[in-house]
């Protein structure tokens, strides 16, 4: 049995961390002028994709070194340089220490996420007739982020551009294998993995509006747990919004909480350019 303890939050919070840093670094390679970047200092990863970039945020303060007002200086510096708020995403095993240090340079708590993990072991069954779920190749990106792009954004068209660049990214990224599921060869669904330090992290996984309820998504899981398995990956993980339906679908799998995340946030000082 593996607990929910500080060993364990290193683990995940490192998987995640390195999930973003990889997403900073794909885009840029494609887009150069994006400004994108991140940088380690004392044991936190901390990362820029942009002002309103879901990925721009820390992980791991307080949990690897003990925080000093030394060291969260260098970090909002790093972020208020790039124009935008310090955001900080941190796990209870941090301790009370890093929360009072937060609390003491004025920032508030803005999200609640459960981090969920479960043992990577191999599925026992195979997939329904007429359905495949394959690893993509790198010439099928455009495809892949069109699938996932289209389940993400059925009810909101507007995002779709948006969320097919964010899909060019997802497959960029080194250690993190792409999915799509297909039914009769048709592609119906996107899932991602990245995997880091024995950490196989679950991205969200998204299915094409009219071929839903069909098994595409328990597929997409069974198969990147085989895939996580046969590489000798030993822990699943996910992050999911607190009592929401993907921490239900989370559970349903398996998966069980490891400890409810707070996201943190210090304002773009006023008056600054």
């Amino acid at each position: 049995m593996i607990f929910s303890d500080h060993a364990l939050s290193k683990r995940l919070e490192s998987a995640e961390g390195f999930a973003c840093a990889q997403f900073a670094e794909a885009r840029r390679r494609l887009f150069p002028a994006s400004g994108s970047e991140w940088m380690a200092c004392a044991g936190t990863t901390v990362v820029f994709d942009g002002v309103e970039s879901p990925t721009t945020q820390t992980f791991g303060l307080g949990l690897f070194e003990k925080l000093s007002a030394a060291a969260m200086e260098k970090i909002e510096r790093f972020f208020f340089e790039r124009g935008t708020s310090a955001l900080h995403e941190v796990s209870p095993m941090a301790g009370a220490a890093t929360l009072d240090l937060l609390c003491g340079r004025n920032y508030r708590p803005i999200e609640i996420s459960n981090v969920l993990y479960r043992l990577v072991e191999k599925p026992s069954a195979g997939l329904q007739d007429g359905i495949r779920v394959r690893v993509i190749e790198q010439d099928e990106a455009p495809l892949w982020s069109s699938v996932s792009a289209r389940g993400w954004t059925h009810e909101h068209p507007e995002l779709a551009s948006f969320m097919e660049q964010a899909g060019l990214l997802c497959a960029s990224r080194t250690q993190s294998p792409c999915f799509l599921a297909e039914i009769d060869g048709v592609p119906g669904a996107a899932g991602t993995l990245c995997l880091h330090g024995g950490v196989a992290l679950f991205g969200g996984s998204a299915k094409m509006p009219e071929l839903r309820r069909r098994g595409l998504q328990a597929a997409l899981l069974e198969e990147r747990m085989r895939y996580a398995f046969e590489r000798g990956f030993d822990l699943a993980m996910m992050v999911a919004e607190a009592g929401s339906n993907s921490q239900r679908n989370a559970e349903r799998k398996g998966f069980r909480v490891a400890y409810t995340r707070l996201k943190w946030k210090l304002e773009f000082p006023a008056g600054r350019s």
